[in-house]
């Protein structure tokens, strides 16, 4: 019993001594000082005006058809009605799958702006793991992702030493 005792005793204070350290880093603010992230979101901006015209290129083509429909719906017989309605209704459904191809949750902007953004996220990663390491860190969070952090101690915040990593800023 007392040898259980004295072992529970010394596991805890063996805990006691053991403390983590933490911090956290701002990628919004990493990646704005970046050359890459610039050249990244130029591209990505190129491409969304790029899609946004095609796809407003093919809605308006939609109001033109659906427009000269109702100019001619009187003289038209009820099969040619029905006919050309289901044109129309072919039309939009075309145009939501587009709209979702590209648009869309898994769409190509969204696979695009990974594939652009990878690299970069890649090698903050890379210099946050360097940092950590260097200051024995035991966790660092970003401060800029869904995490949400009500307060952040600014003694706390190592942001500047990975833009230092990544030679984004010199020191000082």
């Amino acid at each position: 019993m007392k040898v259980k005792l004295i072992f529970v005793i010394l596991f805890l204070v063996g805990l006691n001594g053991y403390s983590q350290k933490f911090g956290y880093i701002d990628t919004e603010y990493i990646m704005v000082k970046m050359p890459e992230y610039k050249k990244a979101t130029g591209l990505m901006n190129e491409l969304t005006e790029k899609w946004t015209k095609d796809f407003q290129g093919k809605y308006n083509e939609l109001d033109k058809a659906k427009a000269k429909y109702q100019q001619e719906e009187i003289l038209l017989t009820p099969e040619l009605k029905k006919e050309k309605l289901a044109e129309l209704a072919k039309k939009e459904e075309e145009l939501k799958e587009m709209n979702n191809k590209i648009f869309g949750i898994e769409g190509a902007l969204f696979q695009k702006k990974k594939e652009v953004l990878k690299p970069i996220l890649d090698e903050i990663y890379k210099s946050t793991e360097k940092v950590a390491r260097k200051y024995k860190l035991s966790f660092l969070f970003d401060k800029a992702s869904d995490l949400s952090m009500f307060y952040a101690d600014p003694r706390h915040d190592y942001t500047d030493f990975v833009m230092e990593d990544m030679g984004l800023i010199t020191k000082k």
